[in-house]
């Protein structure tokens, strides 16, 4: 098969979360130990960073990437979803250097383990999991930036052993697979807690911090709670206001990596990856600027807490009118988010192109019970191509609900 043709095999024929939803989370790791044994256990041969939690996640680990790429070190950097290419979620050393991994070694690890993954009924994220660990080993990357797809006690990434573990915040999100309650997701969170590893928490709340210290304290973790810790706030290409809490996760992270003498990163290596993470990784879709008089920002927020910074943010901005391009997957909880929307907008009501992107009449109608009011449109491009000619210079156009949307639009 060439590139296009295996990734449709990946896309069509296996079971993934994006796609299908929660016909597409495995009960337990026995699959993602089984492909390791399978490929020779190659997330035993690279040191790694695991990096979990609602919503941050994606940006810390770019930063994470960023500022050890300025250290001089070779980065394997493991995310999803994709925004444009599959190829996305896998990269060492960013857009820079040999940056996303090759169609070849895409195209030669399945064919190689097609036979595998169908007797063993292996997901997509499963197999894209072991593809990322197998392709990391055999480039010798000097470290491996891991992000959870989601969770973290029984997500695929979490049969590594990292330097240190990430948990960034805990949020409502996904409740159907991690629990209904803050505590509760926070537990499947803490699930990648190890015994003698350091733990670094991005956020805590009175529900999940208990959550945390149990387990840190069960597996004899030493625990930093980042947001705790007094930091220089350094500046940032990654401009959202949300990434204040990010950059002091990442700042202490990389302080217990000094501290443990792996690797030695200075302060003007980490100030330098900070300001240049979207140079160095090629980061798409936070707070992104894409266009000015109007001004233009997409975010790939899409749940409650990330939606309520991205919205108070917004109204920091100075504009004459606001118009939003909107749409969501159809497992959103509506009556959790529409409310958090500004009334004072015009909305443009679109389905992101995925089967699990929402219906937009039933969008229109459920936005219109909380007063957010506007038109339908048969696709994203349609939308946006409409806000863009209704909007004049002096005012601001939003694009979101959705990752998917988002990436329609890049």
């Amino acid at each position: 098969m060439n590139y296009q043709e295996t990734i449709n095999w990946m896309f069509n024929q296996l079971p993934m979360y994006q796609l299908q939803g929660a016909s597409a989370y495995k009960k337990d790791l026995t699959n993602a130990y089984l492909l390791s044994n399978h490929l020779g256990n190659p997330e035993n041969k690279i040191k790694c960073i695991h990096v979990a939690g609602t919503n941050g996640k994606g940006s810390t680990s770019h930063m994470l990437t960023s500022i050890l790429q300025e250290a001089g070190y070779t980065v394997g950097l493991y995310t999803s979803p994709h925004l444009k290419d599959f190829r996305e979620r896998i990269k060492i050393n960013g857009p820079e250097a040999s940056g996303e991994i090759s169609e070849d070694f895409v195209c030669d690890f399945i064919n190689a383990n097609k036979d595998f993954f169908e007797a063993n009924d292996l997901s997509f994220f499963e197999m894209t999991v072991g593809l990322a660990f197998d392709y990391f080993a055999k480039e010798k990357v000097d470290i491996a930036i891991i992000e959870v797809g989601m969770g973290g006690r029984l997500d695929a990434t979490n049969i590594i052993t990292p330097l240190v573990s990430v948990i960034t915040n805990i949020g409502l999100d996904h409740t159907q697979f991690l629990g209904n309650t803050l505590a509760a997701i926070a537990f499947e969170k803490a699930g990648i807690i190890k015994p003698n590893i350091p733990v670094v928490i991005g956020e805590y709340t009175p529900e999940t911090q208990p959550v945390f210290l149990a387990k840190a304290t069960e597996n004899n973790a030493e625990i930093y709670f980042a947001s705790d810790l007094i930091q220089e706030n350094y500046p940032s290409d990654l401009i959202g206001d949300y990434q204040i809490h990010n950059k002091k996760t990442v700042v202490q992270t990389i302080a217990i990596l000094n501290n443990q003498k792996e690797f030695k990163i200075s302060e003007n290596q980490i100030k330098s990856g900070l300001l240049n993470v979207v140079r160095n990784t090629g980061l798409l879709g936070r707070w992104q600027q894409l266009g000015e008089s109007p001004k233009i920002i997409c975010d790939t927020a899409h749940n409650k807490n990330g939606l309520e910074i991205v919205m108070k943010q917004i109204q920091k901005e100075k504009f004459d009118t606001l118009h939003i391009v909107l749409g969501v997957v159809n497992d959103k909880d509506l009556d959790e988010i529409l409310p958090l929307f500004p009334t004072n907008a015009i909305y443009y009501f679109c389905k992101p192109n995925i089967p699990r992107g929402l219906e937009v009449k039933m969008l229109q109608e459920k936005a219109q019970k909380f007063n957010l009011n506007g038109e339908v449109y048969n696709s994203v491009s349609e939308s946006y191509a409409q806000a863009v000619r209704n909007a004049k210079p002096s005012d601001f156009i939003y694009i979101g609900g959705s990752t998917f949307v988002v990436a329609e639009i890049l």
